[in-house]
């Protein structure tokens, strides 16, 4: 079935950014993020996935294998779900010649960060949004992460910014919710949640939906977080929220978010659980225990461990 879309969410409503799975000689498994993508979108309920973002461990993929790997996920699910390419560094003009091979690979849209380390002004920030938004075709998604990028984008410039045509959307993991709201009112930028950690108050401030991390694991359930809110259930909404408190704290708060995610797509025995790339390193065992617990209390299944039989 193809995405559903629609204005007030036009790139769907439960999307996930996406790790990127690794052989053990630390090559892309493009076979691997392709049976992860199927598995998001066809048993947990995705409408969209980002893929090459920061959680896709993205500064250390090169240009060809950010192709490569968006055209496996593209070719696996790009006809049942959006697929957003993750095309933003701290670089204008590497910015858009990843802007558009991901349009040559076949991406619905584009995931824009703002310009990290560097800390551009911001008419930097509107001239390098401005530059990627003319270079396609393709509608961007501002990603306004300041902890990360060193610098917000703030209300005025995102009220700017929101005059583009193709600039349409923000994934906001700033938390600043009554200054989204003005900047919602006053413009016609869809908002998504980027911390896991605010879904529902994100929602019910008007946002169309979440680009999570947790939703490796919970996807359904944050689906069903939306569709109850949306639905006037706000009771059900807020009981989803409380019971996913332990999945979020153990993925959010406690090691770098992809570390955390590829621990649980272990435990869970879902592709996308190996290695990571330097500098970035695998989840001690502690951790992994600590992550099991936390999952199962917050209603994730983890199959048990199975230890082999030592021969005799």
């Amino acid at each position: 079935m193809a995405p559903s879309t629609t204005t007030d969410a036009p790139f769907g409503r439960m999307l996930t950014a996406m790790v990127t799975p690794f052989l053990p000689d630390g090559g892309v498994d493009y076979d691997g993020a392709a049976r992860l993508a199927t598995h998001l979108v066809d048993e947990r309920r995705h409408d969209g996935l980002v893929v090459n973002g920061t959680t896709g461990e993205s500064p250390t993929t090169s240009d060809d294998e950010k192709s490569k790997l968006l055209r496996a996920v593209i070719d696996a699910v790009g006809d049942r779900a959006v697929i957003v390419a993750g095309a933003g560094t701290n670089h204008t003009e590497h910015t858009l010649k990843l802007a558009r091979q991901a349009e040559a690979a076949g991406a619905q849209g584009l995931l824009v960060v703002t310009p990290y380390y560097n800390k551009p002004p911001q008419e930097g920030l509107v001239r390098h949004f401005t530059a990627v938004a003319d270079a396609t075709g393709l509608p961007c998604m501002l990603y306004d992460i300041p902890g990360r990028a060193g610098v917000p984008i703030e209300n005025d410039t995102l009220v700017q910014l929101a005059e583009h045509p193709r600039i349409i959307a923000v994934k906001d993991a700033k938390g600043d919710l009554f200054g989204a709201s003005r900047v919602m009112a006053a413009t016609d930028l869809v908002w998504y949640s980027g911390d896991d950690n605010l879904n529902l108050p994100w929602l019910s401030v008007g946002a169309a939906g979440f680009v999570s991390v947790v939703g490796h694991v919970v996807g359904v359930e944050l689906h069903e977080m939306i569709d109850a809110y949306r639905a006037g259930e706000h009771g059900r909404a807020l009981e989803i929220h409380r019971r996913l408190l332990p999945v979020v704290t153990a993925i959010m708060t406690r090691t770098q978010g992809a570390i955390a995610v590829k621990a649980a797509l272990n435990l869970l025995g879902l592709p996308g659980g190996g290695p990571l790339r330097a500098p970035l390193v695998e989840a001690s065992p502690e951790f992994a225990a600590r992550l099991r617990e936390d999952l199962t209390i917050g209603g994730v299944k983890v199959p048990e461990v199975v230890i082999p039989e030592v021969a005799r």
